[in-house]
């Protein structure tokens, strides 16, 4: 069986793509290596998207698009994509289970956490470092907790954590944070959310919990040493693009080359969503980038 179109990827510009796709009868199958929703999935609050509901979650939303797009007539197989042949016309697509073939491809598999690369981060992942919050938020309830970055998301994270947690401490490297107004104004009133700039940790220390961790101020080169048993660190240092299997797709530094069309320098291959080169990466941009595609791969199917 040849499909007419395959999405690697079901996060928001996956799923965008999808559902604009099957609307213009194009037989459309969307690999996934774990859970509809991408990046999206893992926040603890979605925020300024058009249309969320109240107390909308990652999860919450995730499904909510995976219902949509399953009503809509999308097929999904949750299966991990290894290798891809694109440059012919009859494009193959390799997964850990199986092997396709399509006459288009859109590429939508995002990004993977970037990691800090210090001393105890590999031996405690799971351990209580991670890059993303746990389904059981009664585990942070009166915990200490250490969050890396200055984005918009890592300071939302650490504003929602403050809710929960007994202390929040943000640790970024510069001199200011990088997150918006928003953000900031609420961080300025949250009493239990300490902000601490130009520092970074580089040790944690721990065997089957984090004991301590080294905070060290990059201005001086001085360096705290801080009791922290039984807390958490979640660390948000930006992200790398899953880029690494198109090679012969063209890309700056990983990010994916893509025009205004969303076409990539192969026809009838198409890129959509974090992976690409861009300036704003954000759900919006996301379903934005998803819709050209899904019509565009329909429009190349017709002629």
């Amino acid at each position: 069986m040849i499909y007419d179109l395959i999405i690697i990827g079901a996060g928001p510009a996956g799923i965008s793509a999808s559902i604009y796709a099957v609307s213009r009868g194009v037989q459309t199958l969307v690999l996934e290596k774990k859970q509809v929703g991408g990046t999206i999935r893992q926040v603890s609050n979605v925020t300024h998207y058009s249309g969320i509901t109240e107390n909308e979650t990652g999860k919450t939303f995730a499904t909510r698009m995976y219902n949509q797009a399953m009503e809509a007539g999308v097929a999904f197989k949750f299966e991990e994509v290894t290798a891809v042949n694109l440059e012919a016309e009859i494009k193959e697509v390799e997964t850990n289970k199986s092997r396709y073939q399509t006459r288009t491809v859109i590429i939508a598999n995002g990004t993977t956490p970037r990691h800090l690369d210090i001393p105890g981060e590999q031996e405690l992942i799971g351990k209580g470092v991670d890059y993303c919050l746990s389904d059981d938020l009664s585990l942070y309830k009166e915990k200490e907790i250490f969050i890396v970055g200055g984005s918009d998301g890592a300071l939302k994270e650490a504003l929602f954590l403050s809710k929960l947690a007994k202390q929040v401490t943000l640790i970024h490297f510069e001199e200011k944070l990088g997150a918006i107004v928003e953000f900031t104004s609420k961080a300025e009133k949250t009493s239990n959310l300490k902000i601490c700039l130009h520092s970074r940790i580089t040790n944690i220390k721990g065997r089957t919990s984090i004991d301590t961790l080294e905070i060290t101020d990059i201005n001086t080169n001085e360096t705290e040493i801080v009791e922290a048993s039984n807390s958490y660190i979640f660390i948000y240092a930006g992200s790398t693009p899953n880029s690494s299997i198109y090679s012969s797709v063209d890309n700056v530094n990983g990010y994916i080359v893509a025009n205004e069309k969303m076409q990539t320098n192969i026809p009838g291959v198409y890129a959509v969503g974090d992976i690409c080169k861009k300036e704003v990466r954000q759900i919006a941009t996301a379903v934005a980038d998803g819709a050209i595609a899904g019509i565009q791969a329909a429009t190349y199917l017709k002629c």
